[in-house]
């Protein structure tokens, strides 16, 4: 067994990636619900797409 660094940045399919991937949709995600919060409007309705 590899004995890898998964925090590490590395471009391809890689278990890394994966880590970081999941970690920018949760900010993602988290950063949609403050808006929905405090804007009282959707991210769609508040970017004027719907």
């Amino acid at each position: 067994m590899q004995n890898e660094n998964r925090n590490a940045w590395q471009w391809g399919f890689t278990a890394g990636a994966e880590n970081w991937n999941g970690r920018l949709a949760m900010i993602g995600f988290a950063a949609a619900l403050i808006v929905e919060l405090v804007t009282g409007k959707g991210v769609l309705h508040f970017w004027g797409l719907m």
